[in-house]
């Protein structure tokens, strides 16, 4: 009795690798070295510019000032001293990258309108108590930080909160479950405005 309410349960288990798409590897640190190259980088970004009072403009021009210098010495000597030039890669975006971005671009900006029609034409209170709840604590957050700390904590928590969801699914997933019926029952206390004709008072 209990092994087939394990395997339905397991049955039932959203695949936490096939919903992150193609960034999976790297959010659930199985590319460690893409995960480790990328929180380093943020945390230095987030160093420089956040600390240390570094510009985002004279940091990109110093270190494109940088790399052309270096590009130029390497091939200056190497024609002088009959080395190979500097393996400057073939600089373009290819198009698969770029139908793949737009995809997502797409897949994204139409879950956005889905959410937006929810609240607007089906008139769906959830809804409208989730979108109102996330946007009151990203305003809430963004008064007491700025923004690119906030990227730097949404960096942080994407590179933690699917693997610990990958662990603990079944537990997230119970708690979840229990707070959506408990909102559910709430919203469902709140009375609706019927749709009637206003009156007026003159």
């Amino acid at each position: 009795m209990g092994d087939s309410a394990s395997s339905s349960s397991s049955s039932s288990r959203v695949s936490v690798h096939n919903s992150l798409g193609g960034v999976a590897d790297l959010l659930l640190w199985r590319n460690r070295t893409g995960a480790v190259i990328v929180l380093v980088s943020s945390t230095v970004f987030w160093f420089l510019f956040e600390r240390a009072g570094y510009n985002l403009l004279s940091f990109v021009s110093n270190v494109l000032l940088l790399l052309v210098a270096i590009l130029f010495l390497w091939a200056k000597s190497a024609s002088l001293l009959n080395r190979p030039l500097p393996p400057v890669p073939n600089m373009e975006i290819p198009e698969e990258f770029a139908v793949k971005a737009a995809d997502d671009i797409r897949v994204l900006i139409n879950r956005v309108l889905s959410i937006a029609s929810d609240i607007t034409v089906a008139r769906n209170p959830i809804r409208l108590l989730q979108m109102s709840l996330v946007l009151w604590a990203i305003s809430y957050v963004g008064t007491l930080i700025n923004s690119l700390t906030l990227v730097y904590i949404g960096i942080l928590l994407s590179l933690s909160v699917p693997l610990v969801y990958e662990k603990y699914q079944d537990h997230i997933d119970d708690k979840l479950n229990s707070t959506s019926k408990v909102i559910r029952s709430i919203s469902m206390k709140i009375p609706m405005m019927p749709v009637s004709k206003e009156k007026k008072y003159q």
